[in-house]
């Protein structure tokens, strides 16, 4: 019999636009480390559409991990609260541009625990395709995983 999953670990990206893969990157490492009741997803540049058809799971938390820009010093990890996520629409006039923010405070709303892990870019080279991350968001991968597993290890504490 399958263990239920009750935590989501997606990673966001894409990894031909330079720091834009981190979320990517944190995922592949964490793939074979966490526990049988967590699920690691690299949804890519998808990350709302696999939000979209999880809202009616079990799931009880969410852990996103994504690039992003807050104009902080590059490299720099910052734990983002959902209260923290800026209100956007859930859907625009392009399809391939749907915002993660509005699904992941509908999750919360249904009593979803949300934690998003981002890590300030350097290099987002989109629409020039350029593989790799920055040094600096290079260098983040590794305690992005840690803060990872200590989400994973905290909710797992409380229950």
């Amino acid at each position: 019999m399958k263990k239920k999953k009750d935590i989501l670990v997606v990673g966001c990206g894409n990894l031909l636009f330079g720091d834009d893969g981190f979320g990517c990157e944190v995922v592949k490492k964490l793939e074979n480390i966490v526990p049988e009741n967590v699920e690691v997803i690299d949804a890519g540049a998808s990350g709302a559409y696999y939000l979209m058809t999880l809202i009616d799971e079990d799931i009880k938390k969410i852990i996103v991990v994504d690039a992003i820009d807050f104009g902080l010093k590059p490299g720099t990890l910052k734990k983002i609260d959902v209260d923290e996520l800026p209100n956007l629409r859930k859907y625009s006039f392009d399809a391939h541009n749907v915002p993660l923010a509005p699904f992941l405070k509908e999750l919360h709303n249904k009593g979803v625990e949300v934690v998003v892990i981002g890590c300030q870019g350097k290099e987002f080279t989109m629409p020039y395709i350029k593989p790799g991350l920055s040094k600096e968001v290079s260098e983040a991968v590794d305690k992005a995983v840690e803060m990872v597993l200590e989400e994973i290890k905290n909710f797992q504490s409380k229950r």
